[in-house]
């Protein structure tokens, strides 16, 4: 018997990023559509390793039946990111006064911003626009206290929980959701299905 998917995955690396040495041959696109471990996914390889290949990735992603999107790492890569068409965006806001602004800018172009792994980026909650998603993950959730760093934010922003999958195995969401729960926290949807 198949377990039941998951609301949503939207963190989600392929393939496509293929300068990051944690992504595995194995994790395609298509084998991430043929899992349906979710019921709303989304791609959202590194921008930087995709920017040059834009329209075929976006393309790839559309036609398995998954969202488009992607992972930007910090305010150097916001202004190309702008014009890239995709339903919503990743931010890696490091803790400088330029990435609180770049989110700000993405903001503004009224896509969903989901704040990606704050505690493994120093980034500081309080700076960050309360427009924004704050995102639990598998993948770092567990390297913090998780209670003094996301608790007292739990009011304050909506948040996604994801699994930041760089391989087929880690295509769960058990840890974050456990946190969310202990928390309570309830993920938002950002897309219906």
């Amino acid at each position: 018997m198949r377990p039941a998917p998951l609301p949503q995955d939207l963190h989600i690396h392929s393939t496509w990023s293929d300068k990051d040495g944690a992504v595995v041959p194995e994790q395609t696109i298509g084998l991430i559509a043929a899992t349906g471990h979710a019921r709303i996914r989304g791609i959202s390889d590194h921008f930087e390793m995709v920017v040059d290949r834009w329209d075929d990735y976006r393309a790839e992603v559309m036609a398995a039946g998954l969202r488009v999107g992607t992972e930007i790492n910090g305010h150097e890569w916001a202004p190309a990111a702008l014009d890239a068409d995709c339903d919503y965006r990743i931010f890696h806001c490091w803790d400088r006064a330029a990435d609180y602004r770049a989110l700000e800018a993405l903001l503004a172009d009224g896509k969903p911003v989901i704040v990606a792994h704050p505690n493994a980026l120093g980034t500081d909650l309080d700076r960050v626009p309360p427009e924004c998603l704050v995102e639990l993950n598998n993948r770092y959730i567990w390297r913090c206290d998780w209670r003094a760093e996301y608790g007292p934010w739990a009011e304050r922003f909506r948040f996604v929980i994801s699994s930041d999958a760089h391989q087929p195995n880690w295509l769960g969401q058990s840890i974050a959701r456990h946190v969310a729960a202990e928390l309570g926290i309830a993920e938002t949807l950002v897309f219906q299905t």
